[in-house]
Formats: C-alpha cells, structure tokens, sequence
C-alpha cells in the first residue's frame, strides 16, 4: 500500500477511534446562569472537552425554567445577574421539588471571605469557585460534585 494510503487510512481509524470514544462518554448537562457570553463560552470549551454540554442562561427567570425543564446534572451559578440575584435563584431552586437535588457550584467574582462563608456554610451551596479560576480546578471540582452527589 502507498505510504500516502496508509497514512490516510490510519488517520480515518484513529479519527474513528476518537468518536468511539466520545460516544461512549457520558453527556452530562451543565446550566450555567452567566450574563458574560465571553464567560459562558470559556465554560462551554473548558467543560465541553471533558464531555460537558453547557446551556448558558444571562436571566434567572428563563434559568429557572431551563433547569426544570432540562434536570441537569449540575448548575454552576454567578450571583449578580440582571433580573435576578443570585442567592434568590439558588433559593427558589431549592424550594422546587422538582430542583432541589440538583446541585449547585457558585461561580463568582465576589471573593470575600463573607461571601464564601455565607455559600458554603450558611447557603450550603455544594461548591463556591472564585472568578479567576483555573481550567483544570473548574473540571475538578465539577467533576468531584457530582461524583459526590452519584455514590
């Protein structure tokens, strides 16, 4: 066989291989209430090559209804959006039968001590993520939530 031939033929298999693969990775749903299209979409490539499909929502209303509609696996949540604040959407989710064992990362840029206390153990949200993160600390605590939340 030409070198040409083989070499396009093992690139077939392997490119064949690779969606194999991805196919047989679970699709988990991510909604992400961000009002930042540049944040959602930096989200959706860090998430989406570990098999993460992200739904970006800039309202807490439409959000809400997404997160009823969808049942996600997770729901990573800014806490200063337009129509709503962030603390009231995780309330309401909550409060919803339907949403209440979703669980939800806080993805902010309110870094204050007081704002960490306050989501972690007054709120008792399942995680709380400081904006500016790193790719690899946003897979891992995704990945460590609902791994928690699946044993």
């Amino acid at each position: 066989m030409p070198s040409h031939l083989w070499y396009t033929n093992r690139c077939l298999n392997s490119k064949a291989l690779i969606e194999k693969v991805e196919m047989d990775k679970p699709t988990r749903k991510v909604i992400y209430f961000e009002d930042d299209k540049d944040m959602v979409e930096l989200v959706r490539i860090i998430l989406g090559r570990e098999g993460y499909q992200i739904n970006g929502v800039a309202e807490g209303h439409a959000g809400i209804k997404a997160v009823q509609q969808e049942a996600p696996d997770i729901v990573l949540l800014d806490l200063m959006l337009p129509d709503m604040d962030g603390w009231e959407i995780y309330q309401q989710l909550k409060h919803d039968d339907s949403t209440a064992d979703i669980p939800v990362i806080v993805i902010t840029a309110k870094a204050q001590s007081i704002d960490k206390v306050l989501g972690l153990e007054i709120a008792k949200v399942d995680d709380y993520i400081s904006k500016p993160f790193t790719p690899q600390e946003l897979i891992e605590r995704v990945d460590r939530v609902i791994t928690g939340r699946k044993n």
